[in-house]
């Protein structure tokens, strides 16, 4: 039985990555922006899953949440860095702040959840997980700051496996198409989605069942596997991507609907939802008490 710690643990392929490992006997550290989301998700695994409000962003408050975890479980055998966040507009459109708050979380929050963790993570020739994206391989209009994150996680990951692997610890990399998340749903609710996925392979953009990705995560935990995803073609465009990058580029300059998209995007830019995000005024409570919950 391992000690998992999970970051963005409240919702989407967090929670059911945890309710998924749960049931094959792991204890469960449920680490997130939303305690009262986390505390329901704690409540209804069982007494091996605590919550712990946190901001991956925060390199003391997960200074500070590590402590707790492991004080609570007596150490951390595998994190899953998962937390993340996303946008919808361009490099033109979006602002400054939006577009960095992604990069933030998606690329210097698993940094530093991993930095934080490691040392306990490797005195138990544990695993980590980076939970990257296909968007670390194709590169989409309207994602600049998404697939910028996600790519720079991929290649944290690829570095740091062969950093630990001296040491015993093993390192995954996550790379999952459309899921079937609060995340994906804000997004193809936006216009220029629903522009961009009018004539566009069905089986590309239909998101699949978030039980999907769990299933991948708790497998990889288990087997301590380098590399895992879902749905299953994504491996064959991991394998392939140098080929099918530039047939995208192609097909996308050459589309009339990718074009009406990126105009779209550029009228009616959204930033990171209010759930993504953290107030002073919280984390200025959060400071003044115990980062377990």
């Amino acid at each position: 039985m391992s000690v998992v710690m999970i970051t963005g643990a409240a919702r989407g392929i967090g929670a059911e990555s945890a309710k998924q490992l749960y049931a094959r006997g792991h204890e469960l550290a449920l680490v997130g922006l939303e305690p009262a989301e986390l505390e329901a998700r704690a409540a209804e695994l069982g007494a091996r899953a605590a919550a712990f409000e946190c901001d991956v962003t925060d390199r003391d408050g997960l200074a500070r949440t590590v402590a707790a975890i492991v004080e609570r479980f007596g150490g951390i055998d595998v994190v899953i860095a998962n937390a993340g966040v996303a946008t919808v507009g361009t490099v033109s459109s979006l602002d400054p702040e939006e577009f960095e708050r992604v990069v933030e979380v998606n690329l210097l929050g698993v940094y530093r959840t991993v930095k934080a963790t490691l040392p306990h993570v490797v005195e138990r020739r544990g695993y980590v997980l980076v939970v990257a994206s296909l968007a670390a391989a194709l590169h989409g209009g309207m994602m600049a700051n998404y697939a910028m994150a996600k790519a720079g996680a991929e290649a944290f990951a690829n570095s740091l496996r062969q950093e630990l692997a001296p040491q015993g610890t093993a390192v995954g990399c996550a790379y999952f198409g459309f899921i079937d998340t609060d995340m994906v749903r804000d997004a193809y609710s936006h216009p220029a989605s629903e522009r961009a996925r009018r004539n566009a392979p069905g089986w590309i953009w239909k998101p699949i069942p978030v039980a999907a990705a769990g299933t991948a995560i708790a497998r990889g935990v288990e087997d301590r596997r380098a590399r895992v995803w879902a749905p299953r073609w994504v491996g064959a465009a991991l394998a392939l991507r140098g080929i099918v990058m530039p047939l995208l580029e192609r097909r996308q300059a050459h589309d009339a609907d990718a074009a009406a998209a990126l105009e779209l995007a550029d009228q009616q830019p959204v930033g990171v939802p209010e759930r993504g995000r953290q107030s002073d005024a919280a984390r200025s409570a959060q400071d003044s008490m115990p980062s377990s919950r």
